[in-house]
């Protein structure tokens, strides 16, 4: 992979993580996060780097489902830490509501995304 698709992982990461950092803490107060949510963040700088090869992918993909579904793979574990760190220090979390929310929002999102980026022909 070429440095730019890496740098470009790696600050897409880092922006992920300050603003789940900070929507947590205009919710909870930043004086309230436990540890455990800032090493979870931490977690974001591999989480992008890993299915960054999708996007390429995606771009170059002419069928729509074929590209909805790379881009949901390359969404996924990121936003999967994204949310569910900040949904966990909810007190009234639920997993099973967690679940469903972050799945419709990964399929929408992946949806949208094939249908705007769709390659040239």
């Amino acid at each position: 992979m070429n440095a730019p698709i890496l740098r470009t992982a790696l600050i897409t990461g880092v922006v992920i993580a300050a603003v789940n950092i900070l929507f947590a803490a205009l919710d909870y107060g930043l004086d309230t996060l436990p540890v455990w949510f800032y090493l979870a963040q931490l977690l974001l700088l591999p989480a992008m780097l890993l299915p960054i090869r999708y996007f390429p992918q995606a771009a170059v993909t002419r069928e729509f489902l074929p590209r909805a579904a790379l881009y949901a793979m390359g969404w996924a574990v990121p936003y999967a830490i994204y949310k569910f760190a900040h949904d966990a220090l909810s007190p009234a979390f639920q997993p099973a509501g967690s679940l469903v929310s972050y799945l419709i929002t990964v399929a929408l999102f992946s949806l949208l995304f094939a249908a705007i980026r769709k390659p040239v022909r």
